[in-house]
């Protein structure tokens, strides 16, 4: 159990304190600094190191997710209100995340080699809508993990 519980957090670490990292201090360092060209390119290129890194968090969020839940209450029936209040938010995150990937980056970064900066642009603001969106998400489901054994969900 105390396994699941570090790959657990460390991959819950990894995605959501990357996303904060991004949105918080990346992205404002790169609108002030950067031309679009390069602001866009730069983005592409952090997405492209960042996001196995989330697949692989995704991953093992569920895998050790579901492993500790299901040895502490038996069955998903069993769940209390905190773990089906992460359940729930982890997977709209992941789905979330599946749109940024599929319908943001991945034309972004083929916008931004054809040179249509003007299209791309307008790929990463969306990125920038949703990764706000999920960090939001991201740190309600930390506070719900670091208090719901505690009985202080909502």
């Amino acid at each position: 159990m105390s396994i699941a519980i570090l790959f657990h957090i460390v991959a819950a670490v990894i995605w959501v304190g990357g996303m904060f990292f991004a949105y918080m201090a990346l992205r404002p360092v790169a609108a002030s600094q950067l031309e679009p060209p390069q602001r866009l390119a730069l983005w592409v290129g952090v997405f492209g190191k960042f996001f196995p890194w989330v697949w692989v968090s995704i991953l093992t969020l569920l895998v050790s997710g579901y492993t500790m839940a299901l040895q502490m209450y038996g069955g998903v029936t069993q769940f209390p209100l905190y773990i089906n209040l992460m359940q729930g938010i982890g997977i709209v995150m992941i789905l979330i995340f599946g749109h940024i990937f599929f319908a943001g980056y991945k034309p972004m970064a083929q916008l931004v080699k054809a040179e249509a900066f003007a299209d791309a642009a307008q790929k990463l603001n969306r990125i920038r809508q949703l990764v706000g969106l999920n960090l939001i998400l991201g740190l309600a489901v930390v506070a719900i993990a670091s208090s719901g054994r505690f009985g202080f969900s909502v």
